[in-house]
């Protein structure tokens, strides 16, 4: 009996772990290389393109360097999606990478996210060797989020850290200009930087320090941009490019963490647009009951399905334990016996009646 009720459960329990197992794998997407020499599936994952080489002991990339028209570009194989799944999901993601810039008046370094159908190979004569305007009439959609540093002659020569965020043209939708002292990214020494996409509230976020430092809680800035709308259902691809601009710098990438998840459906929403409002006064219909209804619906079937999972879990660990009691076989079990007691009466003969015969 034990061994037939593990038979259906084992199963139906087995499915039902590897059903919630595949769901969290689909729902997230991610890469790490901590250095990327050291990797023996780099040159399945990841392009390199143009002047681009593993150097410094196969622990870091190279994308920009001191001879003439140095330019180079690093693209991840697999492309993304920033809409997934039917009915579709919002994707966001988070980007993590250590870099290192030298002297020069090179471009600096560029996160870059290019649609599938772009010829990565291809090196224009322009700033991390795009085309110029990044867009001809709408056929590439393109965004940047690029790192350099430049010498401000208005106040002493202030070296600051140049920052910015292109949309579809090399005029950046997007800019900060910041100085501080524990910060400077052309002095050849390492640093981080974080690029966060939150489809949800719809703003790519970007941060940097130092190398060792923790992640900045506040943003060096942030854009207010709809990836989701920009690409729709197209495939993005994601890399960094750089290049020289005929000057001795050098840029390298020594680490790269990528991570993608998607938005639950109900943190999806749209910014208000006063125009729209303006144009169309027609009231909004809001079907409120059916609304309730649904989320209830929802709600009774989630917990009727965590119900069974817990009682599934319960009868499978019941049924392991209960199956190791011991048992004895009948040859072996004391049987009750019926004991009968007789009085035994001890007669003593006198000793003194016996010397008397």
């Amino acid at each position: 009996m034990a061994s037939s009720s593990i038979s259906w459960q084992f199963p139906s329990f087995s499915l039902l772990i590897l059903f919630f197992r595949a769901s969290a794998l689909d729902s997230n997407f991610s890469f790490f290389f901590p250095q990327f020499g050291k990797d023996p599936k780099l040159e399945s994952r990841i392009d390199l393109y143009g002047d681009a080489k593993v150097v410094i002991g196969d622990y870091a990339v190279q994308l920009a360097g001191p001879a003439s028209s140095f330019a180079g570009r690093i693209v991840y194989k697999k492309p993304i999606k920033l809409v997934e799944g039917k009915p579709q999901k919002l994707v966001s993601f988070s980007t993590f990478f250590s870099f290192s810039l030298s002297s020069g008046s090179g471009n600096g370094l560029a996160f870059v996210m290019l649609p599938s159908s772009f010829s990565v190979k291809t090196f224009y004569n322009s700033s991390f060797g795009l085309p110029v305007g990044f867009v001809e009439k709408g056929k590439f959609k393109i965004v940047v989020v690029k790192f350099s540093s430049f010498k401000d002659d208005k106040n002493d020569g202030l070296v600051k850290i140049h920052a910015g965020i292109d949309v579809g043209s090399f005029v950046s939708a997007k800019v900060r200009n910041h100085s501080t002292i524990d910060l400077i990214l052309d002095d050849g020494n390492k640093s981080f930087a974080w690029i966060d996409y939150e489809a949800g509230s719809k703003r790519l976020e970007v941060r940097i320090s130092r190398f060792g430092n923790v992640k900045p809680s506040d943003p060096l800035f942030w854009y207010p941009i709809d990836l989701s709308r920009m690409w729709e259902n197209e495939e993005a691809l994601v890399g960094f490019s750089s290049d020289n601009g005929n000057s001795s710098q050098t840029c390298y990438i020594y680490s790269w963490r990528f991570e993608q998840r998607h938005v639950p459906q109900w943190m999806h929403s749209e910014p208000l647009d006063p125009k729209a409002l303006a144009k169309d006064s027609k009231p909004l219909k809001v079907e409120k009951r059916k609304d309730c209804l649904t989320k209830i619906l929802a709600a009774m079937i989630f917990g009727a399905a965590c119900g069974a999972l817990a009682a599934l879990t319960v009868l499978y660990l019941w049924t392991i334990f209960a199956s190791k009691r011991p048992v004895m076989p009948e040859e072996l079990v004391v049987k009750p016996v019926d004991l009968k007691y007789k009085k035994v009466k001890v007669v003593e003969v006198d000793k003194a009646i016996e010397d008397g015969k």
